[in-house]
């Protein structure tokens, strides 16, 4: 008798646990949210080191524009279902002239990240990172972490988990108003 109430309760809660996941699966921003850094209204920390192709990035290169820098790893799945997000976002704004995206690798290795670009998109550079000096600089702490850097090199947002094209479209255009 226990154990059939039990099934019955168990059932109802397995529902309303699934739609959950499913709301949150399917909201506009699901995962992703702004939140407080130390860095903001700072200097972004340099940006320099190997990308995956063999070539040099700094980010200090990149001053006038603003830039998406997303800490990611091959084998985090919201880092995996947001990538076609960054795909979106950075074709659009890449034709736009108005910003760009970098990707800084986290504790992944360069054949596993060529395979993951190669396989999935991605016409942006990504920075290896091997001794996470990188990461340890913007104090992240796990990923998907993404900071959006103003055209003066100053950390305008921080965004853990998962991104949306539409979500990035929105924090651009914020930073782009304060900016004015």
């Amino acid at each position: 008798m226990k154990r059939r109430l039990g099934v019955w309760v168990a059932i109802p809660v397995l529902f309303l646990m699934l739609g959950f996941i499913a709301v949150l699966a399917t909201s506009e921003d699901s995962g992703s949210r702004s939140v407080a850094s130390p860095l903001l209204g700072r200097q972004a920390p340099p940006i320099v080191g190997e990308t995956i192709d063999g070539g040099a990035y700094d980010l200090a290169t990149s001053s006038g524009d603003f830039v998406i820098v997303n800490f990611f790893a091959t084998w985090c799945t919201p880092c995996v279902v947001e990538h076609p997000e960054l795909v979106n976002f950075e074709k659009r704004h890449r034709s736009a002239g108005d910003a760009s995206v970098i990707s800084v690798v986290y504790d992944a290795s360069t054949e596993s990240v060529r395979n993951f670009f190669a396989d999935n998109g991605g016409e942006w550079p990504v920075v290896e990172d091997p001794d996470g000096r990188i990461a340890l600089d913007y104090g992240v702490a796990g990923v998907p972490e993404s900071y959006l850097i103003g055209p003066d090199g100053v950390v305008v947002t921080k965004l853990v988990g998962g991104v949306t094209s539409s979500g990035l479209d929105r924090v651009l255009a914020e930073a782009q108003e304060a900016y004015r």
